[in-house]
């Protein structure tokens, strides 16, 4: 083959290498609360994401900027090479037929039988060329493990369980190159926990699908990322402080040094109660006179 061809091929396609998904300095701000500053992450193609971080510190905020549900209030967010805030209304409607969304709850339509509700995304995008609706419609409610006769159903006759579900197969009615999980396993058993863990997995071996998972369950982070990120509510970080705390492999967050992150993932208060006691009482100041500090305020040590 003629080498200026070679060449031209070499150059074509971007390195496996290349991250699917990057921000830059991603900062958001309502008025004069900040929620995000200068986010800076590269996620590669096939790569499973677990932001975690306590309530309150921009997780899903996050994630709804990403694929641009929130628009940034300074940086960008990159996607497969074109700055998504850039492009127009058309482009990016074409853009979201790459994206995915397991909503907490799976925030499924009330009046819409199951079957509506995994088909609404064709609805809205068309029915891929080749396909049928019906086929694809029972073969997604397939790979997450429900029956054909729940299509009828509506979702108040699903337990907690089968909604997330059937959220699931809505998601990948399009085959999405990037799937995002807001809270999956919250509210769930235990088991339906691992069940949904299990779910992940399995489609991220059979789309190849690129994941990223807004989670407090750290049993469900573990199991299921190839990376965890963590984030901390910007107004309790020192100046200059980054928000990213961790960003590394399931393994070496037990190692990390960080008191923050350790006592997030152990589940453990530590300074945290004194901190919001502290916070209620510069308005009441003398509910901390109250306080003793040798006490366990009232919680049973196990």
């Amino acid at each position: 083959m003629d080498e200026s061809i070679l060449n031209q091929l070499a150059t074509s396609s971007p390195p496996a290498t290349c991250p699917i998904l990057e921000t830059r300095k991603l900062s958001l701000q309502f008025g004069r609360q900040v929620i995000l500053k200068d986010i800076s992450v590269q996620i590669k193609k096939g790569e499973t994401i677990a932001i975690i971080g306590e309530s309150g510190c921009g997780k899903t905020m996050f994630i709804k900027a990403l694929v641009g549900l929130l628009s940034p209030t300074s940086g960008a967010v990159i996607f497969d090479g074109q700055d998504i805030n850039q492009l127009d209304d058309g482009d990016m409607t074409n853009l979201r037929k790459r994206f995915g969304f397991v909503f907490q709850n799976a925030a499924l339509f009330d009046s819409m039988t199951v079957s509506q509700n995994i088909a609404f995304p064709l609805r809205q995008h068309g029915v891929p060329k080749g396909k049928s609706a019906q086929n694809l419609i029972t073969d997604r409610l397939a790979e997450v493990g429900l029956p054909s006769n729940v299509l009828p159903k509506r979702p108040s006759q699903l337990s907690g369980g089968m909604r997330k579900r059937v959220g699931l197969a809505r998601a990948l009615i399009l085959e999405p190159d990037l799937l995002l999980y807001d809270e999956p396993t919250t509210g769930l058993d235990p088991i339906m926990s691992d069940v949904i863990n299990e779910l992940m997995m399995r489609t991220r071996k059979r789309y190849s699908v690129t994941s990223i998972i807004v989670t407090h369950d750290m049993h469900s982070a573990k199991k299921v990322a190839d990376r965890i990120i963590m984030l901390y509510p910007f107004s309790r970080l020192e100046p200059g402080e980054p928000q990213i705390l961790f960003d590394g492999s399931p393994e070496s967050i037990d190692k990390t040094r960080d008191k923050r992150v350790k006592q997030f993932i152990n589940g453990e208060a530590g300074e945290r109660l004194m901190e919001m006691l502290a916070s209620k009482g510069k308005s009441h100041p003398d509910t901390l006179n109250q306080i003793d500090p040798n006490s366990n305020h009232g919680i049973d040590e196990e």
